[in-house]
């Protein structure tokens, strides 16, 4: 699938397939204390270019060590096709995630009540299972760029209604896109990510699963070495930092 990433990104999603490949970062730590169990639940805009792997990735070069980190995600997807999907309840049941991040659709309008009626009924679920549910607030398509304000209202709606914790990508888009207008966050399609565009999507999830994360001296280093273009890194980790610190929610447990 042509995802039109910016060419300097390549590198970035080489590592994360070989990781992939390799097993993961399961067996690198033996000690399961502080390790991090994530479960992803959404549809394309989770699944371009394997969010799960970049935060996985991140956390890992930030020395957060990852325990799991798995994804159901299918195109067109919202919450209400998979709260009916037998297989999406067993991936919920039979692992104790730490956290179970829900996406949908934009949602600003008439995706709004699936939203906030589904994340609902799976944060019972994730909670009844020892977990914490947390929104991925998503963006509109570019098409529809005045939709961003309702987008936001309705994933921190979602967020509040269930006392889950909230992934302010969209904001931090905005925010990224205040100090650089020509930033390429969207991909050829202008509603799919490009990879920069899941790249700050999975700062700002990172810097909330692992406070202080972003500001580890090595990281953004390795970020650099694995293609993120070092002239707009630092305008993206502040926009991720300031994103969250606008919609921060609760901390991890």
């Amino acid at each position: 699938m042509e995802l039109g990433l910016p060419k300097r990104l390549f590198p970035i999603l080489l590592t994360i397939a070989l990781v992939s490949a390799a097993g993961g970062w399961a067996d690198e730590h033996p000690s399961l204390d502080d390790r991090l169990d994530i479960l992803f639940v959404g549809n394309s805009l989770t699944y371009a270019n394997d969010l799960p792997r970049l935060v996985e990735t991140i956390l890992q070069h930030g020395q957060q060590e990852v325990g799991r980190i798995e994804m159901r995600a299918h195109a067109n997807w919202g919450l209400q096709d998979h709260w009916s999907s037998r297989k999406t309840h067993k991936h919920l049941a039979t692992h104790k995630w730490d956290f179970v991040v829900l996406q949908q659709g934009p949602s600003a309008t008439e995706g709004r009540p699936s939203l906030l009626r589904y994340s609902a009924r799976f944060a019972d679920k994730i909670r009844q299972n020892g977990g914490q549910p947390a929104l991925y607030m998503v963006w509109p398509s570019a098409s529809r760029s005045s939709d961003f304000d309702g987008v936001i209202d309705s994933y921190r709606s979602a967020a509040e209604q269930v006392d889950g914790i909230l992934f302010p990508a969209g904001e931090a888009w905005q925010l990224a896109w205040n100090q650089d207008p020509d930033l390429p966050l969207y991909g050829p399609d202008r509603f799919h990510p490009s990879g920069l565009g899941t790249l700050l999507a999975a700062l700002v999830i990172s810097d909330q699963l692992a406070k202080g994360i972003l500001d580890e001296p090595g990281l953004r280093s390795a970020l650099i070495e694995m293609g993120a273009p070092a002239n707009r890194l630092q305008i993206m980790v502040e926009a991720a930092q300031e994103a969250n610190a606008r919609f921060r929610r609760g901390t991890r447990p």
